[in-house]
């Protein structure tokens, strides 16, 4: 798959998206010197590239307990690739990251209690052909988490950079 080819003015819309995902098309416009109808349409692109995506972002304080649980995974380095597509297919998990390191896989899930943190990471993840060790951590407080940067939702695909 061909990576979407995006302009200045394509970074320009996104940056202000950004900052403010509900600012009107007109608005938008006015500040980029260009008509509503290339706004738009420059939206319905970057939206179906994938580039682009509006969602509601939920505070952890949604959830009774929810907390966010980490899990550090240690896997096969010709299997690593493999590893992490079962783990991000497992529905409790909300973001799969290769990473360097002690730990070659990281996940990061939201639990209510200690017990399905045990139950991905032990009974789930643990037995994946190609996964020698497992390390839980669980965020006990959030001190700083900016949502724009790190959004927890349910994972749609894994994308592969070359």
């Amino acid at each position: 798959m061909a990576t979407p080819l995006i302009d200045t003015l394509d970074e320009q819309l996104i940056d202000l998206l950004s900052r403010d995902a509900r600012v009107s098309n007109r608005k938008i416009a006015a500040e980029l010197g260009v008509t509503e109808g290339t706004v738009r349409g420059r939206i319905k692109r970057l939206q179906q590239d994938g580039l682009i995506a509006f969602t509601a972002i939920t505070g952890f304080e949604m959830g009774k307990r929810a907390r966010l649980a980490f899990i550090n995974v240690q896997a096969d380095v010709d299997k690593v690739r493999e590893v992490a597509r079962a783990i991000a297919d497992l529905a409790q998990v909300n973001a799969v990251l290769i990473t360097m390191g002690q730990f070659n896989i990281t996940a990061m899930c939201l639990v209510d209690e200690l017990d399905a943190l045990v139950e991905i990471a032990s009974d789930r993840i643990l037995t994946i052909s190609g996964v020698h060790h497992v390390e839980t951590s669980i965020a006990v407080k959030t001190v700083k988490y900016n949502a724009r940067m790190a959004k927890i939702t349910p994972p749609e695909e894994i994308v592969e950079e070359d």
